[in-house]
């Protein structure tokens, strides 16, 4: 019986740890603020910012929710990052995603200051990632570093295959496993026999947005497999990217979802407001 990993339990521990590191902040004379902004009233966004007020009211940190209309404008948008941008009282800027089609998601996430770009997406970021330089990294990949850790999954040596290549998820965690001296394959839609490089994985991380895709038939006996997708299934049930019973049985740990990578993708980006006080 595989190993269940669960994100839900790991992001409390974070999530504790960060409350405490706050609170020692506070007394300090230091108050942590994340500024959260969501254009248009996206059913899915609205959820995952209310998760992210949550999170900032658990661990102590202060959150200011900027909620502008679907038709607001790109310069007005950028008109409000750059105010955030210059201000001292506000550590990190979160610009929820998608945005609507008439706003360049690019120009946006470029506007945001790199010390304030909790999520990471900044190109200034994403290369200081690559070439090993301080600054932030992406939520996501970030907290699937985290559950192996702290589920005793030794990374070191190990061959990695990641599917997917976003810069949201696959490439952020190519460089990420690189980091931690995994050997990484990053496999995508056009891979030649992708089962067969699948099969090689010690560790198998999979971000491809397809419901149940991964079968048993892509999986190594005795892997790891962290299941990064989202979806509804065909009875409106949540689910991965991974056919949980099927692989269940021939791995050795899988995450769940929901229950899995979500929460730590939050615990994550708290972990990156508190690191925001010392990039600043």
């Amino acid at each position: 019986m595989a190993k269940l990993i669960d994100g839900k339990s790991i992001s409390k521990q974070i999530k504790d740890e960060l409350a405490q590191r706050a609170g020692e902040l506070a007394k300090a004379g230091c108050t942590v603020t994340l500024a959260v902004i969501q254009v248009g009233s996206d059913p899915a966004s609205t959820v995952y910012v209310n998760n992210k007020k949550k999170g900032c009211e658990y661990i102590g940190i202060r959150s200011l929710s900027y909620e502008l209309a679907q038709e607001t404008g790109e310069e007005e948008l950028l008109a409000l990052i750059g105010e955030l941008n210059g201000r001292g009282d506000v550590n990190g800027i979160l610009v929820q995603l998608p945005l609507p089609g008439h706003i360049d998601e690019d120009r946006v996430i470029r506007a945001i200051d790199p010390t304030k770009d909790v999520d990471g997406f900044h190109p200034q970021n994403v290369g200081a990632l690559c070439i090993g330089q301080p600054g932030f990294v992406s939520c996501t990949p970030a907290g699937i570093i985290q559950l192996l850790k702290r589920s005793g999954v030794s990374i070191a040596g190990k061959e990695c295959v990641i599917l997917g290549r976003s810069n949201i998820v696959g490439k952020p965690m190519a460089l990420l496993m690189l980091r931690e001296n995994a050997t990484v394959t990053i496999a995508h839609s056009r891979t030649t026999d992708l089962k067969e490089v699948t099969k090689r994985a010690d560790i198998l991380i999979v971000a491809v947005g397809k419901p149940k895709m991964i079968t048993r038939e892509y999986v190594k006996e005795g892997a790891v497999v962290i299941d990064v997708g989202i979806n509804r299934s065909e009875t409106g049930k949540l689910c991965g990217d991974v056919d949980f019973e099927d692989v269940e049985g021939i791995c050795s740990a899988i995450t769940p979802v929901p229950g899995g990578v979500g929460p730590m993708t939050i615990a994550m980006l708290l972990h990156n407001c508190l690191e925001s006080v010392n990039l600043q």
